[in-house]
């Protein structure tokens, strides 16, 4: 059994009832070329098919139906959202200063004062480590 396009039969009445629109003929060609439109290009052909009388009334229903089975992509809304920069334990600063005052060229303990100094995150692991390098370095 044949199947029935309904969308290329009301394109192409659309482009027999309406030659001049750009609008229809991008459509057209678009469905001719790719083999399909998009949910919004479809409301946009419902929309001019609703007032052509030239459209049988089944068309237009089958064509609402198809823009029903369509899904609606929707973007999600930004998810940033603004956080405080994160408190400075001063415990670690002192531990990082005594430690920078023995060795003050400890690439590691640098690195870890340059986050602290410009208020980025320290991780638990760099806490400990910072700790770790205080008892071995400075008791």
């Amino acid at each position: 059994m044949a199947e029935i396009n309904i969308l290329l039969n009301i394109l192409t009445k659309m482009k027999a009832a309406h030659p001049t629109s750009s609008f229809i003929n991008s459509l057209y060609n678009q469905y001719c070329v790719q083999g399909g439109l998009s949910k919004k290009q479809m409301e946009g052909l419902l929309d001019k098919a609703k007032k052509t009388p030239q459209i049988p009334q089944g068309n237009i229903a089958t064509l609402e139906a198809l823009i029903l089975k369509k899904i609606t992509r929707e973007r999600a809304a930004p998810t940033l959202k603004a956080t405080q920069p994160p408190q400075k334990d001063e415990e670690t600063g002192k531990l990082l200063q005594e430690i920078l005052e023995k060795y003050p060229q400890h690439k590691r303990v640098l690195f870890i004062q340059s986050k602290y100094n410009k208020n980025e995150a320290i991780t638990v692991l760099e806490i400990e480590e910072v700790k770790k390098f205080y008892k071995m370095l400075v008791k």
